[in-house]
């Protein structure tokens, strides 16, 4: 792990960015506002000039800055970029919250296919990213996800600042406010609720209801919570509707299932499907909902205790994303696998708990491998200080696994 003063550099990313650096394939990194998408950015221009990239071979736009206002539409963009390309040299182009730009897409296929640059953008919204680009450039993008911090990353961006508490300690801290960046360097948690709750308005606000012209706000944050406060468990618009309808007012399952499409599409959660192991197919029913920050999670309802195997799972799960892993829940013969992890033609299965305290659980978390015929690696995750590991499975104490190197 690497610092720049204090700042965490980002290689659980850049590691998988890096190759790309000078290839003509259009660089997309998306992510929940906040998470530290424009940070990447910053390092990856800071890694080119220490290769010997000139300044004046970088066009770095920031479509959050006022400076930038101008050139929010499709032709205005062009003719800026236009005017700031050196004839003869390879032109770096990074482009920040791009979905703000009318079009954009439009504007990248031109210069990809005219002009030797090489074009990294970022934005809040997954559709728009994949959608609008696919549509006139299948092929010619390499899409990157970024997170909020792991744990490995808060718990070194902590030790860079001169914290020494025990990892537990950062752990538990991690549990209830998340990885956030600007959450992660503050220490008062009256600051770090606000700072989150800022995060939070924003995203619906800017990311969900104004981009989507939401009809009803109101209806919109009940789902939104609804759906965090269920996150690691199984959603159905209808099941959602039941549960929101009341005698004041009645939601439509159409209505929300528009809204989870939304919510998705801004990052605050991943829709994740099932996976039929032994027949080898995507399931389109029933997905599991799993929300990008812990942070939202509780500052959203109370935690019990009987909910940690909820919060660790979800945990696990943003964790192998930002690993850079494909993630499915597993159906078997006997009932599910908690996550199959898809990376480099390789997979692996996961099986996550809190405690393994009695005979039962271990029998249960162990013996949800029991029908997976192949030879893939399987792994028990739990809070387990002592390794149970057997029958050629795993077991890993979950804070030791998240603060493992492996990308």
């Amino acid at each position: 792990m690497r610092y720049a003063g204090c700042m965490i550099i980002r290689e659980i990313y850049l590691e998988r960015i890096r190759p790309f650096y000078d290839s003509e394939l259009i660089k997309v990194i998306s992510g929940v506002r906040r998470c530290g998408k424009s940070t990447v950015l910053v390092q990856i221009i800071s890694e080119l000039k220490a290769r010997g990239v000139e300044d004046d071979q970088i066009l770095y736009i920031n479509f959050e800055d006022f400076q930038f206002q101008e050139i929010t539409e499709a032709t205005a963009l062009y003719t800026y970029i236009q005017q700031h390309l050196k004839p003869g040299k390879k032109t770096y182009l990074f482009i920040d919250e791009i979905q703000n730009v009318d079009r954009f897409e439009l504007v990248i296929n031109s210069f990809r296919a005219t002009t030797d640059v090489s074009i990294f953008i970022t934005g809040s919204n997954s559709k728009l990213l994949s959608g609008e680009l696919a549509t006139h450039l299948t092929g010619r993008t390499v899409n990157f996800k970024i997170m909020p911090f792991t744990f490995r990353e808060y718990h070194d961006f902590l030790r860079s600042r001169g914290n020494q508490r025990q990892r537990s300690e950062l752990f538990e801290e991690y549990l209830e406010w998340g990885g956030f960046p600007l959450v992660a360097q503050e220490e008062d948690p009256r600051v770090k609720h606000v700072i989150l709750s800022s995060h939070y308005d924003s995203i619906v606000l800017k990311d969900i209801i104004m981009r989507n012209r939401v009809a009803s706000p109101h209806t919109l944050e009940r789902v939104l919570d609804y759906v965090i406060a269920n996150s690691s468990t199984t959603i159905s618009g209808n099941a959602i509707a039941k549960s929101l309808s009341d005698h004041v007012q009645r939601v439509s399952a159409p209505t929300i299932y528009d809204y989870l499409r939304y919510i998705s599409e801004a990052c605050v959660c991943d829709l994740v499907p099932r996976y039929d192991i032994r027949g080898k197919a995507q399931l389109s029913f029933l997905e599991k909902v799993y929300v990008c920050d812990l942070g939202f999670f509780t500052m959203r309802k109370n935690r019990v205790k009987d909910e940690l195997g909820y919060l660790f799972e979800t945990l696990c799960y943003n964790e192998l994303i930002a690993r850079g892993y494909a993630v499915y829940v597993g159906k078997t013969q006997r009932g599910e696998v908690d996550f199959i992890a898809e990376r480099g033609g390789k997979r692996s299965y996961y099986q996550v708990c809190y405690l393994m305290n009695s005979r039962e659980t271990v029998e249960r978390e162990f013996g949800a491998f029991a029908s997976i015929a192949d030879n893939y690696p399987r792994y028990v995750l739990s809070m387990d200080p002592v390794n149970l590991s057997r029958d050629g499975i795993l077991h890993l104490n979950i804070i030791d696994w998240l603060l493992t190197d492996d990308r």
